[in-house]
Order: C-alpha cells, then structure tokens, then sequence
C-alpha cells in the first residue's frame, strides 16, 4: 500500500490487509507524521522515501519490490481508508480465474486491485503514475484483465488537454456555498479536494455527502481549525501525493468562477507558467462589486507584496483563484509556508526565492452570499509584519546564501540613511527654532543628502530586483 501522513488510517487498513496477505508492504512516501511506526508496530514491511516521490514513484517501488521478492500476487490497496480490505479475496479469487489483472475501479487515478506475475513484470518495466496508466499499459501487453476495458468513458480519467487536473476547495463554515461550489467543478478535472478546515456548522458533513455522489471528491477534515493556508497545504500535499499535474484552488465561499479555470490552466499547460493567480484590479469593471474598503486593503496589499516577493508586475496578491505545476509544489517547502490568511503572499515570496515563473490572469470579482473572513483593520498590520519578515529573509536567502547579489546592500544602506537623515533633519529643526542653535544649515544638509543618498540606494535596489523578475519571474 502506498501512504503518504495516513497515521489516522494506516493501522486500520495494515490489520485489515494481514488478514489475507503473506506480507503487507507499506511504501511510505516522505511522511512527517506517526505513519510509519504504527504501520512497523502492527507488523508491516515498511519502505521509505526521504523524499516525496508522488502517486507514482509509490506505485514504482511497490511493483519493483514485489517483484524481487518473487511475488505471485499483488494487491495494491491505498493507505487513506477509501478501500476496505475485506474485497481482498474477491480480489485474488477473480486473479486465480485466470486473469491477469483485476482493476474494481476502471479509469481511477488510484491502482487498486490484484496483479499476477505477468502483470508485475509489464508493470515494473515501464514508468506509471496512475491506475489508469496502468491499465492502459496491461492492455497493450495483451494481459487478461478482469473489470475494466480499454476503451469507453467509463475507463478514461478526466484530464484536461492531457493533463490531471486537481481542485483544492478550503472551507471554512460554508455550509450555505459549499455544494454550490462542487456543484460547479467542471468535468475534466481529476481530483477535487474538499478541505473542511474545523467548520462547526454542517460543512463537513455537505463534503462527505458529495464524495458519496462523486468519486472525484477527496474529502480532507482539520481538527481544530488551523487557518486558509494550512487547509491549501493539504490539498496541494494530496495532489503530489495522487500524481496530478496542476492544482488550482477555489474557495468554498463560491467566489470563484469555474468558466475561467481554463484561464489559469492554459499558461501552466503550454509552459509558459509555474503559478497563475487572478487579478480583479485590472480594470474598474473587473473591480465591480468589490467594497471599497477592501479595495482600498488590497491596493495597500498589493504594493507591500510587490516589495516583500520581487514579483513587481504582480497585482492583487489576495486573490484565493490559482492554479500551480505540481512540480512546482514538489519543489517547495510547504510545511515552511505560512498557514493563515498571509498564505498567499507569502507563498509569492517561496515562488521568487525558486525563481518560479508566475503570470496574472484577468479575471472579474464576483461577490455574493460570501461573507469574507478578513477584517482589514487588524489583517493589514499583521501581514505588513510577516511581508517585512519574508521580504528580508528573500533577501538573505536569494540574494546572500544562494547566490551573491549587490542589491542586498543597497537595499541595507538604503534602510539606514533614509531613517537616518529623516531623524537628522527634525532635529536640525527642532535646534533651529526651539532651541534657538544656528545650525539648520550645516545639520540640515548633512541631512538632506544623507536621506538622498539614502532613496538613491533604495531605488538602485529596486530597479535591480525588477531586472531579476524580468530575468525569470515574471510573465
């Protein structure tokens, strides 16, 4: 079984697999929580990634490790609690028929089901990343497959211009909007990922209603309420884990139009793209609808982030509606991101340190039945706090340990001598005329030039930031 932070199924379905196998093997893919010593604890052979592989670097392992051992038969059965153990011996009962491959779930992206020594060794001499690369792949072997046939819509993934597309949807208490929100979810994505971030109204349950209904909806459930950010991360965890290509994020408050996806996707798509966000400032009748105190915060917002990422040419940063290369997920360190309503900013800043391409994408407000989470009189100062953080520690990291940039300094003497001739000059004046100390000229124009100098710095700085961005940031 392939797992990836399952510690609150893993014992579940280790007991339930023993019951009917010679060994369980468990390919633990980079898991930072207790899944591998409960699956150790309850007897589990247990392999494991230092690294986050996905889906199918998983999938891989299991097919080769079992065919070292000489395995006869293999079932593959996911760690997340989806597939109930006992569907084992009907399982190997229909593999014993004289089949080579028995696939339950037709065109699913997960590779449940049982595998005979022929289907081993075609499998383990190609590169998978899906059930349904796999059943392809036994097809063109002409192996003897037992539930599923090649062709028809029933065996086909939905991808959208081939590619697998997943959809993060963080909620919050959204009982009124979340169904309206799966509702619209457009048939060509893959995987939906619901994250019920501690709702204490019926929210969870809505979401695990629909995944009932569609067996593309992976329901995800925090306990306690740990905040936007931590609820994205989860998702996108689950999206490298299941081998998607993109993930985008829609809000569960229906703000975000599923007829612009597309949008979003195409640029990752052709790669042009790492990461598309919308932006709603782009023009007034984009701006429709938004309240202007939240366009006055988004505004302030945007300038700050600009500083804070390098991306210059960005605008409207708290804009939730994104879509981001899965590879480029793998690449961040998303444990490290923050977890709260800054999410987006401060994964901006992640973007610019590994030279992530980001592109914005028009897209108008829509605003309805949403009541937004974000008071600005209290959201401001906190994020204007962690943007100053996470603008000095691109600095240190981007331009100081990874590679040596001039600007670092600039932007230092820049942060000096500015502060420095502003607290020059009041007390140049407050010597001159209350104290009475003929010495405004002398103090005063030491002064001045010290906080010219001082902007001179800072805009040297900025132009050379803009010169990065415009070198591989920014499209």
């Amino acid at each position: 079984m392939p797992a990836y932070n399952e510690e609150a199924y893993i014992a579940k379905t280790v007991v339930g697999a023993r019951q009917h196998a010679d060994a369980v093997l468990v390919v633990d893919d980079g898991s930072t929580d207790e899944t591998v010593p409960i699956a150790e604890a309850l007897g589990a052979m247990v392999i494991r990634h230092t690294t986050n592989k996905g889906y199918g670097g998983a999938l891989q392992t299991i097919f080769s490790t079992a065919r070292e051992m000489g395995a006869e038969e293999l079932v593959i059965i996911d760690a997340d609690g989806q597939h109930d153990p006992g569907d084992i011996p009907r399982l190997l009962s229909e593999l014993r028929a004289g089949k080579d491959a028995v696939f339950p779930a037709a065109g699913s992206a997960s590779a449940f089901g049982a595998y005979g020594r022929r289907a081993i060794e075609a499998v383990y001499q190609s590169d998978v990343s899906t059930g349904s690369d796999i059943l392809t792949l036994v097809h063109d072997h002409h192996l003897k497959v037992a539930g599923a046939e090649r062709e028809g819509a029933q065996t086909r993934e939905p991808r959208y211009r081939g590619r697998r597309i997943a959809v993060v949807v963080p909620a919050y208490n959204e009982e009124e909007l979340i169904g309206e929100v799966l509702d619209g979810i457009p048939d060509y994505v893959a995987k939906v990922y619901a994250v019920n971030d501690g709702s204490s109204d019926r929210t969870g349950e809505i979401i695990e209603d629909y995944a009932r209904r569609d067996p593309r909806v992976v329901p995800i459930h925090h306990s306690p309420n740990r905040g936007v950010g931590a609820a994205i991360t989860s998702g996108y965890k689950r999206a490298v884990a299941d081998g998607m290509e993109i993930a985008a994020v829609m809000a569960g408050d229906n703000q975000m139009d599923p007829a612009y996806l597309p949008a979003l996707l195409d640029p990752i798509v052709e790669g042009r793209a790492d990461y598309t966000k919308g932006n709603r400032l782009i023009n007034e009748a984009y701006r429709k609808g938004m309240p202007a105190w939240r366009s006055f915060g988004n505004s302030l917002l945007t300038f700050l982030t600009k500083i804070a990422s390098g991306y210059w040419q960005m605008m409207d940063p708290q804009n939730g509606y994104t879509a981001i290369s899965v590879k480029a997920l793998a690449e961040l360190p998303l444990d490290s991101i923050y977890q709260g309503y800054g999410y987006c900013n401060n994964l901006l800043v992640w973007l610019n340190i590994h030279n992530m391409t980001v592109r914005d994408v028009a897209i108008p407000a829509r605003y309805g039945l949403e009541r937004s989470g974000i008071r600005y009189s209290t959201y401001i100062p906190r994020v204007s706090k962690l943007l100053l953080n996470n603008f000095l520690f691109r600095l240190k990291t981007k331009y100081v340990q990874m590679s040596f940039h001039p600007l670092a300094f600039f932007y230092l003497a820049g942060a000096v001598l500015v502060p420095l001739g502003i607290i020059g000059g009041a007390i140049a004046l407050w010597e001159k005329f209350v104290m009475g100390v003929p010495v405004l000229f002398m103090h005063g124009g030491i002064s001045l030039l010290m906080f010219v100098f001082g902007m001179q710095f800072l805009f040297f700085a900025m132009l050379f930031d803009m010169q990065a961005e415009k070198s591989g940031g920014w499209s």
